[in-house]
């Protein structure tokens, strides 16, 4: 598994759900990279597999643009 710059990651998984492993964040905590381990378009696909896997660093990302309906949680 090779680790991709977000720009490679919103180019090839867009409009998906992504869970990053060991992810490379800037001072603001903005993922500058990682390792994809999981991705689907099915939120809940992808928080099955984080508890599945159980990455010790890690980050959950929506590649694409955010509907009105979506709410967002930390």
């Amino acid at each position: 598994m090779c680790r991709l710059t977000i720009s490679q990651i919103e180019d090839k998984y867009h409009c998906e759900w992504v869970l990053i492993e060991d992810p490379e964040t800037t001072d603001t905590l903005e993922i500058k990279s990682g390792k994809v381990l999981w991705h689907s378009k099915d939120r809940d696909e992808v928080y099955q597999k984080f508890a599945e896997l159980s990455p010790k660093h890690s980050a959950f990302l929506y590649i694409g643009p955010i509907k009105d309906i979506m709410v967002l949680s930390l």
